[in-house]
């Protein structure tokens, strides 16, 4: 199987399967001399992991991170970082009655097509299990950009219909995780957990969106042709389960706007170039600016539903396939840390490759 490995430089390669004994990464081109802080990653996977409330999936699973090499003394040696997260509540059984059925706007069909075999249990390779991985990789790239003052912030934005319209720079980032949403707005988050509650209780799922916001990053990251910053970024996104659009700065609105409301005039503030507004989403062509990077993810419904709905089998045979076990009514509070984490790998690349352009 290809395709599991992210990056160019700072490279994450990931192995393992939703029931099977662990998941697990190599983290290469990790500089050496990094002070790394463990009790950060297992802080951001503690995020991430199920059981966190009654709106997530009641799996538990400590999401205990082990340490294989890389590390020494509690630092990086520049060497690959190994490490292992064993699955610990695996219920199988959960899974049985779908051996041979395909489930609904799931990866079942597809990878019985592609490979002609297939782990049936709880998605094997195509689960959001993991997505643990990127996490554990993308709290070392936190850390890595800490040092160089710039901060990654990704919340829940939007919940179905209920939407925060505030700009974020009135919110405050300090109360994302704050509650179980993690929108920083203790209002809209409480409308939203309601939401997400009932649609529980109905047996049914829902999306939404979730905006990412990095302060501090410099201008001069991102290739301009095939590796726009924005393209990598967008494809990083696009690679989490349930993702199904991302938008750079103005987005979809901005194709309502003319070229003389949407251009971001340069003016100087505090003797350094900058921009009046920022439409573009702090990149331009493909290279950062030295605004804020904006953006939006959008994530469908979660595609299990405790409902029955009509499929087929292997055989060709019409079938009624029906959710069982335990899954996440709603994938946006989850995958807050994940967005932070693929945001945080897609710049530590960039960024090792703007050091190689210039002496």
């Amino acid at each position: 199987m290809a395709g599991n490995s992210f990056g160019k430089i700072f490279v994450l390669h990931t192995f393992g399967e939703s029931h099977g004994p662990a998941i697990g990464g190599i983290i290469d081109g990790c500089p050496a001399g990094l002070e790394i802080d463990l009790n950060f990653i297992q802080a951001q996977l503690d995020r991430r992991k199920p059981g966190q409330s009654k709106i997530t999936t009641q799996r538990k699973e400590s999401d205990t991170v082990e340490i294989l090499s890389g590390i020494f003394e509690g630092k990086s040696l520049g060497t690959p970082i190994g490490f292992l997260i064993r699955n610990e509540d695996q219920k199988s059984k959960d899974y049985s009655h779908i051996a041979k059925k395909f489930r609904p706007s799931h990866a079942d069909f597809t990878y019985q097509e592609k490979y002609g075999i297939r782990d049936y249990r709880g998605g094997g390779r195509s689960s959001a299990r993991e997505t643990a991985c990127r996490v554990v990789a993308g709290a070392i790239a936190l850390q890595i950009l800490s040092k160089w003052g710039i901060s990654v912030n990704s919340f829940v934005q939007r919940v179905h219909n209920i939407e925060l319209e505030k700009d974020f720079k009135h919110l405050d980032f300090s109360l994302i995780d704050s509650n179980d949403v993690r929108c920083p707005d203790p209002d809209t988050a409480e409308a939203m957990f309601q939401l997400i509650d009932e649609t529980r209780k109905a047996g049914d799922t829902l999306g939404g969106a979730i905006v990412g916001v990095v302060e501090g990053i410099p201008a001069g990251w991102g290739e301009p042709v095939f590796d726009k910053l924005h393209a990598d970024l967008g494809k990083a996104m696009l690679s989490i389960n349930a993702a199904k659009g991302f938008e750079i700065g103005s987005g979809f609105d901005g194709t309502f706007m003319k070229g003389s409301e949407h251009n971001d005039l340069f003016e100087l503030r505090d003797g350094k170039t900058s921009t009046v507004t920022n439409h573009s989403g702090g990149i331009q062509g493909g290279i950062s600016n030295g605004e804020n990077l904006q953006f939006k993810v959008g994530f469908k419904p979660i595609a299990t539903i405790m409902q029955d709905q009509k499929s087929v089998d292997e055989d060709g045979n019409e079938t009624l396939v029906k959710g069982k076990g335990r899954h996440d009514p709603c994938v946006l509070p989850r995958a807050v840390p994940i967005v932070d984490a693929m945001t945080a790998l897609v710049l530590v690349d960039h960024a090792l490759r703007a050091r190689n352009n210039r002496f």
